[in-house]
């Protein structure tokens, strides 16, 4: 999973990118301290690969990742060459889904690119750059579909499809609210990789004193959350500050320092939650004596799929699943004390994976 980090100059985006990644790219109180993309990976926590890890005595236990791109602050104009131009907007288009910081905090030491703090404004001027830079897009596909749509039926469909999506545009909606019609509309919008098509995780930056109520009192948040819910988008509460502290902590001393703050959990577990929410995602296990692994895959995805993450002959040459969720392997202590107990299954080629399974793929090619 691939998320792409934006916002306006000075909301805290690059505070926050180096408390999740502890990766340091600069950060500073002035725009465009973040000019080249920075990229880190996260490890996702998860402790079911822990606890089987010490059940199998593994000699690795590998999470499942997250990579990060910190992307160049974005101004009024951008997609017109203003400030960074056009430069974030490949690294934009390669992500599977936009984290957008927006600022929720006053602060008189930290200046704000137009002058005072409103969120929904800011979030309108980023989706407006946006919106002018998928036009572009179309509007490049449409000259060069346009001159062969005399002669084939297909492409002429193309050409009025794409004027379609440029009107949606231009009347300031995004992209991923545009219904495709049939298989072909989803087919070229899915080649399109429009940057308004990809689903938004908003990212309510507060101070310290909002956190504990996670930002209920906070009239900036309330307005973020109004947006997001009438767009279809997620939404979380984080201090980029605090999470800049929680990144210098080992585990023991980030849970007292969250529970200190009445915190449940941090910033990056909320983050994580939410890109799994909105990407439907989820995690099965593989677990043996030499790695117990955690691996991502779409919620719906059937057996061979999920064997062809990890290889793909194990999709090619699948022919069982041996099935037992976690919680009754670890309660019975092994594999072939939860079998006598019946609990493993035998899953053929139709079997949709859940999120906890823990599979041995048999496979022959």
């Amino acid at each position: 999973m691939k998320l792409g980090i934006v916002g306006l100059p000075n909301v805290g985006k690059s505070t926050l990118f180096n408390s999740l990644t502890k990766a340091g790219a600069e950060s500073a109180n002035y725009p465009f301290c973040t000019i080249d993309p920075n990229v880190g990976v996260v490890a996702v926590p998860d402790e079911r690969i822990k606890l089987l890890g010490k059940l199998y005595n593994t000699k690795k236990v590998t999470p499942a990742t997250i990579e990060f791109v910190d992307i160049a602050g974005l101004v009024k104009g951008a997609s017109k060459g203003e400030g960074l131009g056009n430069q974030f907007l490949a690294n934009i288009r390669e992500v599977d889904a936009i984290v957008h910081v927006v600022r929720c905090f006053e602060d008189a030491n930290v200046v704000h690119v137009d002058g005072t703090v409103d969120p929904v404004r800011d979030i309108e001027t980023i989706n407006l750059e946006l919106i002018f830079a998928d036009i572009e897009v179309l509007e490049r596909r449409l000259a060069k579909q346009g001159r062969a749509a005399n002669n084939d039926k297909k492409i002429a469909k193309e050409v009025e499809f794409i004027k379609k999506i440029i009107k949606h545009l231009e009347d300031g909606k995004l992209a991923i609210g545009f219904e495709c019609a049939d298989e072909d509309e989803e087919a070229w919008m899915a080649s399109y990789n429009l940057l308004t098509a990809k689903p938004v995780i908003f990212a309510a930056n507060v101070s310290e004193d909002d956190l504990a109520d996670d930002g209920a009192s906070n009239d900036h948040v309330k307005k973020v959350r109004e947006y997001a819910n009438a767009n279809n988008s997620g939404v979380f509460v984080i201090c980029a500050q605090i999470e800049q502290e929680i990144a210098e902590l080992d585990d023991d001393e980030k849970a007292m320092f969250l529970e200190d703050l009445g915190l449940k959990e941090s910033g990056l577990d909320k983050l994580i939650a939410a890109s799994y929410r909105i990407l439907n995602l989820m995690s099965f296990l593989t677990a043996g004596e030499d790695e117990c692994r955690a691996w991502t895959i779409r919620i719906g995805t059937k057996a061979p799929q999920a064997a062809g993450k990890i290889h793909t002959d194990f999709e090619r040459g699948f022919i069982k699943a041996e099935v037992v969720n976690y919680k009754d392997l670890l309660e019975q202590g092994s594999l072939a004390a939860a079998r006598e107990k019946g609990l493993v299954g035998m899953e053929g080629k139709d079997y949709v994976v859940k999120d906890g399974d823990v599979i041995l793929f048999r496979f022959n090619v």
